[in-house]
């Protein structure tokens, strides 16, 4: 009886070792969670057995169990090393389209040959589609996809329309004979010019110019004319709102010299309020593409049209629209919504696992929402190493969602997750485990003492 006590003595105190042991080897492993091993006594005793005389009968190792505390967060400068603050799980599949799931607290991720993301094993770390506006379109983990970083450039957007703010000094001097003696390769037959870079629909730049020419004051005073070039190559000024041609120019409503460049007329007030513009249905170039332009010519959208946007407002003085007072040439704004084409600069991956791509252009695109997954019993689920777990009848089922919402943690980006092993707690389960042994294999040793006495009477 005695030799049975010690032995599963010795066998406990075994195990507790290897946990120990196992807790220590792992101290530096990210996203390791420990186990402690958790002991029951053997108590064996029938209905005709004395309860009061009656002796266990030793040890059993009732359980490994995982503690899933939370490690401590070490930071990096790797943007895909991801560290979960509070409760979730990554989920990841050993292939694309895999639906073997594992689930790992270790965030050390990294980019594969096809650009998706994936851990040290291979695994495809998964995530949510999103919206365009990076709110996901569904949070099942059924419909969760790997997660991939665009190889493809951002998308150019051909400009559309340009806002400028400026103020057109009220003291100029009129050149005699303008405006139908403008030469944009003449300084002295214009009074102020400024120019902006605008994109086709390929995303290629060009140079838009606007050339401002003081009106004849004794005939349209407080009027100034507008024209256009693109690439040095002058546009008309069309109405969109009419099928005619803007001929708007000269007194006599003639084009523009040279080669009867149609233009635009800007009016003010005596108090130097912008108060009308021509054409009256908006001012806008022709088609860029036309053999008349002729400005584009690498296949880009031959029909793009941009607007020029002064912001009239009919209610009085606003400041963003133009203004003519005794000052100089000033530009206040220029701004236009074209876009060239951008190669990534960056990923971000926020705390609720929307992982947002840059762009060289300025422009941003949402990818993906990284899923949590949370368990009703973690301690159930299944080890398989690798710091991963996978769902069993013990765990319950796997509930995937996004993180910092509900009782879902935080993700931290260029983070990860250490151990959760605590070394001096550790290293004291050691010398305990060891003396417990040694106390079992004492009293081995003593109780196979007494048989040799027994065997020895004579």
């Amino acid at each position: 009886m005695a030799f049975n006590t010690a032995l599963s003595g010795l066998n406990a105190a075994q195990k507790d070792l290897d946990v120990t042991s196992n807790n220590i080897a792992n101290v530096n492993t990210t996203g390791f969670k420990e186990s402690r091993a958790e002991f029951v006594d053997v108590y064996a005793s029938s209905l005709l057995s004395s309860g009061k005389t009656k002796v266990g009968d030793g040890v059993l190792t009732a359980e490994v169990a995982q503690q899933f505390s939370q490690g401590s967060i070490k930071f990096t400068n790797n943007a895909l090393d991801l560290a979960i603050t509070g409760n979730g799980f990554f989920a990841t599949v050993p292939e694309l389209a895999s639906q073997e799931f594992s689930f790992t607290r270790a965030g050390a991720f990294k980019l594969n040959s096809d650009n998706f993301i994936v851990n040290s094993q291979g695994d495809h770390l998964l995530g949510f589609d999103v919206n365009t506006d990076g709110s996901s379109s569904s949070v099942s983990l059924s419909t969760a996809t790997p997660v991939r970083i665009p190889t493809s450039s951002g998308a150019p957007q051909k400009t559309s329309q340009v806002d400028l703010r400026m103020n057109l000094p009220a003291g100029d001097t009129y050149i005699t004979g303008a405006p139908g003696n403008f030469d944009p390769a003449d300084t002295l037959t214009y009074n102020a010019s400024t120019s902006i870079t605008v994109f086709d629909s390929l995303g290629d730049s060009h140079v838009m110019t606007y050339y401002f020419i003081k009106d004849d004051p004794t005939t349209n005073p407080n009027e100034w004319i507008v024209t256009v070039a693109v690439d040095d190559v002058m546009v008309n000024v069309d109405d969109p709102a009419s099928t005619a041609a803007n001929i708007v120019g000269t007194t006599a409503g003639s084009p523009l010299a040279p080669a009867g460049i149609q233009g635009a007329r800007l009016a003010f007030d005596s108090s130097g309020d912008f108060v009308s513009f021509q054409p009256a249905g908006g001012i806008v170039t022709e088609a860029l593409g036309t053999p008349g332009a002729g400005v584009l010519t690498n296949g880009s959208d031959q029909t793009q049209t941009i607007k020029v946007d002064f912001n009239l407002d009919a209610a009085g003085p606003n400041p963003n629209e133009p203004t003519q007072f005794a000052s100089s040439f000033e530009v206040t704004s220029l701004e236009q919504d074209g876009l060239p084409v951008g190669r990534l600069t960056g990923i971000d991956i926020g705390p609720d696992g929307l992982v947002l791509a840059s762009f060289s252009n300025g422009t941003s695109q949402p990818l993906a929402r990284i899923a949590l997954v949370n368990f009703a019993n973690e301690q159930g689920l299944t080890q398989v190493g690798s710091t991963s777990w996978k769902e069993s009848i013990l765990s319950g089922e796997a509930l995937a969602g996004e993180a910092n919402s509900g009782t879902y943690g935080t993700i931290n980006s260029s983070a990860l997750e250490q151990s959760n092993v605590n070394l001096t707690n550790e290293l004291i389960d050691l010398i305990s485990a060891q003396r417990n042994f040694q106390a079992n294999s004492r009293a081995l040793e003593v109780e196979n003492t007494l048989n040799q006495n027994i065997l020895q009477i004579r």
